[in-house]
């Protein structure tokens, strides 16, 4: 799993089609009542073990604001 606290923009050098996967997320309350944005990704039909939690991304308040800030200016 990782704790991501802060996003930083960057460019691809080439953008490869990637496959559709299943994702879930939850909101988790800490002992000091920030919340933080979990999600999961799962594998594809086509991997050793399909279904199976794959990646696990928690975003801090602080990543979440800046989500919303990109979100809201380029969508």
């Amino acid at each position: 799993m990782a704790l991501v606290k802060k996003l930083k923009e960057t460019t691809l050098d080439r953008d490869v089609p990637h496959r559709e996967v299943e994702c879930t997320y939850c909101v988790i309350h800490d002992d000091n009542g920030l919340k933080y944005l979990q999600l999961d990704t799962y594998g594809s039909a086509e991997r050793q073990m399909p279904g199976k939690k794959s990646q696990s991304l928690r975003l801090s308040p602080q990543a979440i604001k800046q989500l919303r800030e990109i979100l809201s200016n380029r969508f």
